[in-house]
């Protein structure tokens, strides 16, 4: 037994995103791939302070399922 994968694991091909964003992890790289938009222009403050005023409202209620109209105020 030479390998942990079965033998049918050998003729899966490469993914094509995987690769993709094997070199979009490069901070020198510009990628203009669909969804990798620039991390500097995430709003990380805003989100940051909107997490932290959801915590303190709902707390450990937030981390439940719920129905599927979405979180009911």
């Amino acid at each position: 037994m030479n390998s942990i994968f079965s033998d049918r694991i050998s003729d899966v091909p490469r993914s094509f995103i995987r690769e993709i964003l094997k070199v979009a992890l490069d901070p020198s790289v510009i990628s203009f791939a669909g969804g990798l938009p620039n991390r500097e222009l995430f709003p990380v403050e805003e989100i940051r302070e909107a997490t932290n005023k959801v915590f303190g409202i709902h707390g450990r209620d937030i981390f439940q399922y719920s129905n599927s109209e979405g979180y009911q105020l």
